[in-house]
C-alpha cells in the first residue's frame, strides 16, 4: 500500500481554522486510512490507502473536514515517490550558503500552465531566488521569510493554482517519515 503525504492549506495559522492534530489523525482513520501519523501543527498527515485516485482521496478528506470542522481546507497530496522527486529536483541543491530554514517549497494541487510557469520564472524579485518546476515553487529567502517582500499573492495569481508552502526541513522530514512508513507497511 503506498504512503501518501497530505498537506492541508491554511489551518492553524493566526488562530484561524483550528484543527487539533489528534482529531485530524482520528478523522483520517475514520476514513479507513492506515498508518496515520501527523507532523507539526500545520496540517501534515501521512497515511496509507489502496485508493489510487488522488483527486478522490483529497475530496474525501476535504469533505470529512468540512463536515466535522465547518471549513474545507485545500488538500494537496503527494506520494512518497513524488516527494522524492521534489527533493531531487531542488534547484538550490549543492549551494552551501542555502540554509534549509530559508528555503520554502510551495506545493500546488495541479501543475500551472507552461505559459504561467514561464512568466513567473522570468520574474526577478531580488534578493529572493525562485523557480517553478512541475507542481512546485521553490523559493530561497536569503534574508529570511519574515523580512521578505516576496510577491507571493501576485505570483499565485499569475500561476492561477492553489498551493501550500512548507520549509525545506519539513519537506525532508515528511519524506523521511513516508519512506519509513512504506518500509513498515
Amino acid at each position: 500500500m503506498p504512503a501518501f503525504i497530505s498537506l492541508l492549506r491554511g489551518i492553524n495559522v493566526g488562530g484561524h481554522h483550528q484543527l487539533k492534530m489528534d482529531a485530524l489523525r482520528d478523522l483520517y482513520r475514520s476514513l479507513g486510512f492506515k498508518g496515520v501519523q501527523s507532523y507539526v501543527q500545520s496540517g501534515n498527515v501521512l497515511f496509507w490507502s489502496k485508493e489510487e485516485d488522488v483527486a478522490a482521496l483529497a475530496a474525501r478528506v476535504k469533505h470529512a473536514i468540512e463536515k466535522t470542522a465547518g471549513f474545507g481546507p485545500d488538500i494537496i497530496l503527494r506520494t512518497c515517490g513524488e516527494m522524492e522527486t521534489v527533493v531531487a529536483g531542488n534547484p538550490f541543491a549543492g549551494r552551501e550558503e542555502i540554509s534549509p530554514s530559508k528555503l520554502l517549497v510551495t506545493f500546488f494541487e495541479r501543475e500551472p500552465s507552461p505559459e504561467a510557469k514561464a512568466k513567473v520564472n522570468e520574474m526577478s524579485v531580488s534578493p529572493e531566488e525562485f523557480k517553478v518546476l512541475g507542481r512546485e515553487l521553490y523559493v530561497y529567502f536569503p534574508e529570511g521569510v519574515g523580512r521578505s517582500k516576496f510577491p507571493a499573492v501576485s505570483i499565485g495569481r499569475t500561476l492561477n493554482v492553489s498551493g501550500t508552502a512548507r520549509n525545506w526541513n519539513t519537506v525532508l522530514k515528511l519524506l523521511e517519515m513516508a519512506r519509513r512508513s512504506e518500509l513498515s507497511g
